[in-house]
């Protein structure tokens, strides 16, 4: 489905019945890359109607020349919540740079957010503690049968780099990245126009939602270091480093993954 907003379009993709989650995948790929781990959660858990989304610039959803920044993409997902949810409430599950916009639809529809939870984020700092960059796990023969394009990808992306990563890479994420609007994603928006303007959160010295934040110990891109602060932001949280997991923890730890957001669901509605 297409919904209308102030400067493009939203696509998304609804499964389920219940209480809303949103859905925001990472930068790059598509809402396909959150939908092949979450979906299996909810053969444990009921109650609850998954929102795929594809974030602006990604997927089906379309950006006019109107677009520059990140308050540009954030201002086209509050004209969907407010005409997919009206004042109803909702939860929010975002990753990496969706963990980032998800904090941003946060501090703009507060009253409407009844929980939270992010996997390995990206946050409002222009200096990242990250740690040094390890690889687990590098099959060579593999990574060099790989097309170039999707090799730097996977590469990047993953500290074990091993058939079944590649795998789940190939059918979860890397059909978003033939989508992904590399236009935009190539331009200046990353270097100059990639922070919000409000800092999410600045105003309020705790939030009582409950939430969840899962990160990699092994994350060199987004880190875990810099997320403590996030504890006593969120005092009914659960926040969860997960030793030998990177950026891509939800496939390389996905059962622990799955699990850590069954307990978030349970009390998040």
């Amino acid at each position: 489905m297409d919904c209308k907003v102030r400067k493009g379009t939203i696509h998304y993709e609804v499964i389920g019945e219940g209480f809303p989650l949103l859905v925001l995948h990472a930068m790059g790929t598509d809402h396909r890359s959150m939908k092949g781990w979450l979906e299996p959660v909810f053969n444990k858990v009921e109650g609850f109607q998954r929102v795929y989304i594809d974030v602006p610039a990604h997927g089906r959803s379309a950006i006019d020349d109107r677009v520059k920044s990140t308050d540009d993409l954030l201002g086209n997902l509050l004209d969907f919540i407010d005409d997919t949810f009206g004042e109803r409430e909702f939860s929010l599950v975002g990753a990496s740079f969706g963990g980032y916009l998800a904090q941003g639809i946060f501090h703009n529809r507060r009253s409407q957010v009844k929980g939270i939870c992010l996997l390995a984020p990206a946050l409002h700092l222009k200096k990242r503690d990250v740690p040094e960059r390890v690889i687990l796990d590098r099959d060579e023969d593999l990574l060099s049968s790989l097309d170039p394009d999707i090799r730097a990808a996977f590469e990047t992306l993953f500290i074990y780099q091993n058939e079944a990563t590649l795998a789940a890479f190939m059918k979860e994420v890397q059909p978003g990245r033939t989508l992904a609007n590399r236009e935009f994603l190539a331009s200046d928006w990353k270097a100059n126009r990639y922070y919000l303007t409000e800092e999410p959160f600045h105003d309020v010295q705790t939030l009582q939602n409950p939430a969840l934040i899962i990160l990699g110990k092994q994350d060199y891109i987004c880190g875990y270091k810099d997320h403590l602060f996030l504890l006593e932001k969120f005092p009914n949280s659960t926040l969860a480093v997960l030793n030998r997991a990177g950026h891509m923890l939800q496939i390389e730890k996905r059962e622990v993954v799955q699990k850590l957001m069954v307990d978030w669901l349970s009390g998040s509605h």
